[in-house]
């Protein structure tokens, strides 16, 4: 496949997360046996384990949106930043909706194969989410503020 092939599955993929279709959007990005080398809490191995991730933060979230903000892409991978906003409006990691809205940035880099994810690397926020909808020890601290604390 090409870059301008995987970057178009990428942004189809979004496409369909941001309109909470998760079932395509997990069909259309990942392999099945994706190997994910920094999974969320929780998750499970391959497509099946991305899926679980993204239905539980649109369940939390489900007016979540990702909005890319910058992408870097050579012939085998799309890596890129995006923010992503929504609000807490059911059950995420235990916490029960509180109605707090969130804004985290976060990052990703995807190895493509035949025009899917077969590894991907990268990161949210999930503490920053944490910490936005009130469930973060210390979440009413700053980060300064926690350093200060931590060398006095």
């Amino acid at each position: 496949m090409t870059k301008e092939q995987n970057i178009a599955t990428q942004e189809k993929a979004s496409t369909h997360i941001n309109a909470g279709e998760i079932d395509a959007a997990m069909d259309v990005l990942f392999a099945v046996d994706a190997v994910d080398h920094d999974p969320a809490p929780d998750q499970g191995p391959g497509r099946e384990g991305f899926r679980g991730f993204f239905r539980t933060l649109t369940t939390g979230f489900p007016d979540a949106h990702l909005e890319p903000q910058t992408m870097v892409v050579d012939e085998e991978n799309v890596a890129f930043a995006y923010t992503l906003t929504g609000t807490h409006r059911g059950e995420f990691n235990g916490v029960a909706a509180t109605g707090k809205r969130i804004e985290v940035r976060g990052l990703q880099i995807g190895r493509f194969v035949d025009g899917q994810i077969v590894e991907r690397w990268g990161a949210t926020d999930e503490a920053g989410i944490m910490q936005q909808i009130g469930a973060a020890r210390g979440a009413d601290k700053g980060l300064v503020d926690k350093l200060k604390g931590a060398f006095n």
